[in-house]
């Protein structure tokens, strides 16, 4: 099967840049000795996080219980799940413990905190839990000099059936800055509001065995990591066209792309319509406040090579594209490529991987969905 017989719309996933990619980041772990703990919700692949954690303790981030439990059973047995835990999943966690896997949790709430100590006390289980921090972000976490950012890890760290893992955050608002200085800018305080705060708990008798960190723009430009233990980046392995034209990475980097058919063509608008709508590539909009011609994707040719145009709108199975010059260059059944501008987002679509090496698929990979 090749790229011109294969069912579209399918990912493809250029297995050469994941591999320099994952030893892009790899390299900026071990240069500043910090733990690599990669956050495979990008890809949910177990072949692609055996590729990440190469060379490492096999340590990952997930951001469901659902990928705790199917990479468990793949041999990761050292797992964070990066969501709040709420009440209704204590019984899925003490599952997942009990089957044989260290799962870290988080929380940034104190009831939730002595109500997971309790039910962790009823299973005769023991939780390592961090304290989410708000760097920025302000989607959840406490923020960094509030009470409740010594209460809280105080309050576990006094838990009969827990253990204060430490303190976590992820500076998810790196993603709207425009500029390698801002980039760095955010990562800075990242880093810094975090080795504060672990020294303020510090001092006050709180042992702080884990700081850790990590969106895939602060960690990509971040300066030093001194007084971090780990960096929990995920993008970064498949990088997209939003990275690209924020500068976390080149375009040259991205390896996932949607593998999409021309199904119909108007001439008099000059507009071609392919056949990978939003459940396909994803709604989102990407770097707009950059580019604010980005579409919904770059349209690149089967080769890879950029063609120029954009995914200008969606509707569930149908992506149009203005073809402007390009347009007498595709015919009906005529494939194309597209880069999505979020590749977590685009990857969570499909069942699977189409893996290529030097524009040949040579190999399917599963990817495991669900909550």
């Amino acid at each position: 099967m090749d790229t011109q017989t294969i069912p579209t719309p399918s990912l493809m996933l250029d297995v050469n840049r994941v591999k320099r990619n994952a030893e892009r980041v790899s390299d900026i772990a071990n240069r500043n000795g910090v733990r690599l703990r990669p956050h495979i919700k990008t890809h949910k692949c177990i072949e692609v996080a055996r590729i990440q954690t190469s060379g490492h303790d096999g340590a990952i981030t997930v951001s469901t219980l659902a990928e705790a439990r199917a990479f468990s059973k793949h041999g990761f047995s050292d797992i964070t799940y990066a969501v709040p835990i709420e009440r209704g999943k204590f019984a899925e966690a003490i599952e997942i413990q009990n089957g044989g896997v260290k799962l870290n949790l988080l929380t940034d709430d104190a009831d939730t905190a002595k109500q997971l100590d309790e039910a962790a006390g009823k299973a005769g289980v023991r939780f390592d839990v961090f304290v989410k921090i708000d760097c920025g972000t302000h989607r959840v976490g406490v923020e960094p000099h509030t009470a409740e950012a010594v209460a809280i890890p105080r309050q576990i760290s006094d838990a009969a059936n827990l253990h204060f893992a430490g303190i976590l955050t992820h500076a998810g608002h790196s993603y709207n800055v425009h500029s390698k200085e801002e980039i760095l800018a955010v990562a800075r305080h990242e880093r810094d509001s975090m080795v504060e705060l672990a020294e303020r708990l510090l001092g006050q008798s709180i042992d702080v065995p884990t700081v850790s960190i990590g969106s895939t723009p602060t960690i990509s430009g971040v300066d030093h990591l001194d007084g971090i233990d780990e960096i929990r980046p995920g993008n970064y392995i498949f990088f997209d066209a939003f990275q690209a034209t924020l500068g976390s990475c080149g375009f040259e980097d991205t390896a996932l792309t949607v593998l999409a058919a021309v199904v119909h063509r108007n001439p008099t608008r000059r507009r071609i319509v392919v056949d990978a709508g939003a459940i396909a590539i994803s709604k989102d909009r990407g770097p707009v406040g950059i580019d604010p011609a980005c579409g919904y994707g770059h349209v690149l040719d089967l080769e890879g090579n950029e063609t120029g145009m954009r995914v200008t709108s969606l509707s569930q199975e149908h992506g149009e594209i203005e073809a402007g010059e390009m347009f007498e260059r595709f015919a009906v059944g005529d494939r194309v490529r597209i880069l999505a501008n979020h590749s977590c987002l685009t990857a969570a679509q499909h069942s699977h991987y189409n893996v290529i090496e030097n524009n040949e698929i040579v190999d399917r990979w599963e990817i495991h969905g669900g909550w």
